[in-house]
């Protein structure tokens, strides 16, 4: 829970805009609501003559945001995740035109690769853009562990570490690492504290392990405790919460970002729900359980895998589902 001094130190803001940068899927087609660029869209408000694969950006399996806000004359942009791996992130960057130079701060959502593999690339092309200034990041420290998925064989697939704090510093990154909540930017965005497990059916990522702290075997670490979620407060709507992979679950996310702001109403929800694989058992009680937090928007995309999907969209219908996709555009 946040203290009070912190709860009551975020500010509201204008508008907020999300860039997708990276997702898992692509669609410039399909009709969006209004506040909701598409791809193709956005590609021809920024001059595009004529239709051509050397346009496109392409889908990957992981999630990066451009997250910026603005108040009055006062903005300020952040990068949520960098996505699994460079070439993904360079070209859809390059292809969609995003200023990387007016990045102020990176916050990393967990630690998984998916999340993190380009991250020294976005730190180089920021500074790049900058003036070399060093760029604040923001991380919890039980993301630097090396993590595995247990396989029904019982043997380990390891997974790639997230960048370490000292090859992060040595790119330019000043990491903030930390359990707490954290507002930054002129109290414009709150990073928050570790989710508390509140729901009775939302476990985690179950079969994923941990080295242990001697590094000679593996433990348990399906709660992913080093997950923390990412929100804004836009004037006259509310809360637009980030939760790049919901594996502490979405409800526990949305239960823990309208406790710690009751004040302030729950707007929008953004980001991976992680309703695939194992967590496909628990569609209908999370879908029921969201109807609670009366969301104008619910902008699901990278691990909420498609049957979670057809679940949201029978319930909430298209005014409320708006699923991501590379180079769509929110405006809040």
């Amino acid at each position: 829970m946040l203290g009070e001094d912190v709860m009551g130190a975020l500010s509201a803001v204008d508008t907020v805009e999300i860039q997708i940068l990276v997702d898992n899927s692509t669609d410039g087609l399909s009709t969006t609501p209004g506040n909701v660029e598409s791809e193709f869209v956005g590609a021809t408000r920024r001059g595009l003559r004529a239709a051509s694969g050397r346009c496109l950006c392409c889908a990957v399996h992981g999630l990066s945001c451009m997250i910026t806000v603005s108040r009055g004359d006062t903005r300020h942009a952040v990068l949520f995740d960098s996505g699994p791996e460079d070439y993904a992130f360079e070209r859809n960057t390059t292809r969609l035109g995003a200023d990387l130079g007016k990045v102020e701060s990176i916050v990393l959502s967990h630690g998984h690769w998916d999340h993190s593999g380009a991250m020294f690339l976005a730190l180089d092309g920021i500074r790049a853009r900058n003036g070399a200034r060093e760029v604040p990041y923001y991380a919890h420290p039980g993301m630097f562990r090396t993590r595995g998925m247990k396989l029904p064989n019982g043997n380990v697939r390891q997974m790639d570490d997230v960048p370490s704090i000292a090859d992060l510093t040595s790119r330019g990154a000043r990491v903030i690492s930390t359990s707490e909540p954290r507002t930054f930017l002129d109290d414009m965005f709150i990073v928050g504290g570790e989710i508390p497990r509140v729901t009775p059916f939302e476990r985690g990522m179950p079969g994923q392990v941990r080295r242990t702290e001697d590094g000679t075997g593996w433990e348990p670490d399906e709660l992913l405790m080093d997950e923390r979620w990412l929100a804004v407060h836009v004037k006259d709507k509310g809360l637009v919460v980030f939760s790049a992979c919901s594996h502490a679950g979405i409800v526990n996310v949305l239960t823990h970002a309208r406790a710690s702001f009751p004040s302030i109403p729950l707007y929008a929800v953004m980001g991976g729900l992680h309703l695939s694989g194992a967590n496909e058992e628990i569609i209908p009680q999370t879908v029921e359980a969201l109807k609670a937090f009366k969301l104008t928007t619910i902008a699901a995309g990278h691990c909420t895998g498609w049957r979670a999907m057809s679940a949201l969209a029978a319930t909430f219908g298209d005014k409320v589902l708006a699923p991501t996709a590379v180079g769509k555009r929110f405006t809040f």
